[in-house]
């Protein structure tokens, strides 16, 4: 998930009740909730060395437990060495600390773990990727309704009304003009308008002040509800997932193919849209799927064979480039294009993860093209 959504739940669950446990609870929650994306160091190395370690040790069970550990005890003693400089009292309770980083520093990987981009929960013992495909990397039904609770609560200050101002112009934007076609979202209208209506319910709420009469019961009410919205995602994907399955079986039925994986992951603020993957012995499909299409047809249907002869001669030599390593190693539906097998002196293969794009189209980490010398055709002994 994006980072706004980890901060929001963060803070969240600290006017839920959390900030009771201790004083510096809500930043101590602010930061439990982020700390896991410690990782985004990586970036200094290079995007390889991003993509190999991100969602790494970081997001798994081991490193979850570390910062929730880690966490606390840097309040703790920082708030005794300042309690001995100002001579006073320590105020950090530790184990109210502990509590409320332990429940915040658990959302960070849970969430992460329902897109598609996966998880690797058991490093270092195991590199096994984890997915849960039910919500699109950002979701703007949950900015409204984590950042409209946490609004409510913590605009007493014209600072604090600031930064929210702030915020609200930046995703407004994104919501509003934003390429909504990237994340499969073909009719943005529904979303904004939900958005605009948002935004008129939380200012008629603010000027009423309902965050001090109501206090507690917002964040109670707003991690409810994502959690009801959540478990609808949950349904909406096994009822994908299982469609998949059987749009997979036709697939390999009529192509002669054998099915070894599939996948239903999610679409931009659309439960019943989904984009299907299908991998076969043979060949790696990728199609459309609405949940509530009457015809119950696959749209924008396309197909990667995976390379043979020449073609996977020239893919082999191309996977032994140290990028490509990392790269196949995340990848989940890796797909590969040979720019000319047939070619003389040097040719382009192309990977690509499906999920994300197709060979030759670009975007970043999800995709790489690595320059081989010509193949030779394999030996048929």
């Amino acid at each position: 998930m994006d980072n706004l959504t980890h901060s929001l739940i963060g803070l969240a669950a600290a006017k839920a009740g959390l900030d009771k446990l201790s004083p510096a609870t809500t930043s101590l929650c602010l930061l439990a909730a982020n700390a896991p994306d410690a990782d985004i160091i990586a970036l200094l190395g290079g995007r390889w060395l991003y993509l190999q370690h991100h969602r790494g040790i970081t997001h798994s069970i081991g490193g979850t437990v570390f910062f929730a550990i880690a966490l606390p005890l840097l309040f703790y003693f920082g708030d005794r060495l300042l309690a001995r400089f100002r001579k006073r009292e320590p105020r950090i309770r530790l184990p109210g600390l502990l509590l409320a980083s332990f429940l915040v520093s658990a959302s960070h990987p849970l969430m992460d773990w329902t897109n598609n981009y996966g998880m690797r929960f058991l490093l270092p013992w195991s590199q096994r990727w984890f997915y849960g495909d039910l919500v699109f990397i950002i979701d703007p039904f949950l900015w409204m309704i984590l950042g409209g609770a946490t609004f409510l609560l913590m605009s007493n200050t014209k600072l604090q009304r600031g930064v929210w101002l702030l915020l609200a112009v930046a995703t407004s934007f994104l919501v509003m003009f934003g390429t909504a076609s990237r994340g499969g979202l073909s009719n943005a209208l529904p979303l904004r308008i939900a958005w605009i209506a948002a935004l008129v319910v939380l200012m008629v709420l603010f000027w009423q002040q309902k965050g001090e009469r109501w206090g507690a019961r917002i964040p109670i009410a707003a991690l409810s509800i994502a959690g009801v919205y959540l478990a609808g995602l949950f349904i909406a994907h096994a009822i994908a997932l299982r469609q998949t399955r059987a749009e997979a079986t036709n697939i390999g039925s009529a192509n002669g193919e054998r099915i070894i994986q599939v996948a239903a992951t999610p679409t931009l603020a659309n439960p019943f849209r989904w984009v299907s993957l299908v991998e076969t012995d043979r060949a790696t499909y990728r199609f459309g799927l609405g949940l509530l299409d009457d015809s119950k047809k696959r749209s924008d249907l396309v197909r990667f064979e995976k390379p043979q002869g020449r073609a996977e001669v020239a893919v082999d030599e191309a996977a032994r480039d140290g990028r490509a390593q990392v790269f196949l190693n995340f990848a989940r539906f890796p797909v590969v294009n040979v720019a000319e097998a047939n070619c003389t002196v040097q040719t382009l293969v192309q990977f690509a993860d499906l999920r994300y794009t197709e060979p030759g189209r670009g975007r970043g980490m999800f995709s790489l093209e690595v320059p081989v010398d010509c193949p030779v055709e394999k030996s048929s002994e």
